[in-house]
């Protein structure tokens, strides 16, 4: 299934009651490099109070794929409603950090929330964004008689040739996009000469 994610890195700043609030957006896939990026933000950071974080890493429905950290605030001030504005957006395979250097000045419980969650919804309006397409490779060998015929499904589905190879038969390694497998996996099997084999490959 396609989704949106990042298109490219974002950091936004402000100062609320002295205190300066670093919001920063990166495309992460999987919670290894949402994490990963969590930890460039604190090396980078060395100085700041907290680094707060949230991560939607994966497909925006999976919940295995989210993460959150308070990272020394009070409970539920920073990671939930920084997870809530990534959740909100629709976005997949996004992390947020907040990075705050401590200004002296206490913002309460409220105003933490508000600093928290609006510095991520304030970057996600500025932050642009691309579609992602999962594709599964699949291995065909068939007759050259046919080729015309395959090569209409690739074109309907969408499905991309990767590579090729042609001796006694054509072998192709190809990439069909998720949402368009079912389709092309049923012609196949009503096509005895061609051979098809599926790899464990998720190519984004």
């Amino acid at each position: 299934m396609s989704y949106l994610v990042p298109a490219q890195d974002l950091a936004v700043e402000e100062t609320l009651k002295k205190s300066r609030f670093i919001t920063l957006l990166a495309h992460t896939q999987g919670l290894a490099a949402a994490r990963a990026f969590w930890q460039d933000c604190k090396d980078k950071h060395p100085g700041a109070r907290h680094w707060c974080f949230a991560a939607v890493a994966g497909h925006p429905t999976d919940g295995q794929q989210y993460a959150m950290s308070d990272d020394g605030e009070p409970a539920g001030t920073a990671g939930k409603p920084m997870l809530a504005q990534l959740l909100g957006s629709g976005l997949g395979e996004v992390s947020a950090v907040v990075v705050r250097y401590y200004g002296g000045v206490k913002l309460g419980t409220g105003g933490l929330v508000r600093a928290y969650g609006g510095g991520v919804a304030s970057a996600l309006k500025a932050l642009p964004s691309r579609l992602c397409v999962h594709y599964r490779t699949l291995e065909l060998t068939l007759p050259y008689g046919q080729l015309p015929d395959l090569q209409y499904w690739l074109q309907k589905t969408g499905s991309q040739v990767l590579e090729e190879s042609f001796a006694d038969k054509v072998q192709l390694r190809i990439a069909v996009p998720d949402g368009e497998q079912e389709g092309l996996l049923a012609w196949l099997a009503l096509q005895p000469a061609i051979q098809c084999r599926a790899l464990n490959e998720d190519t984004p």
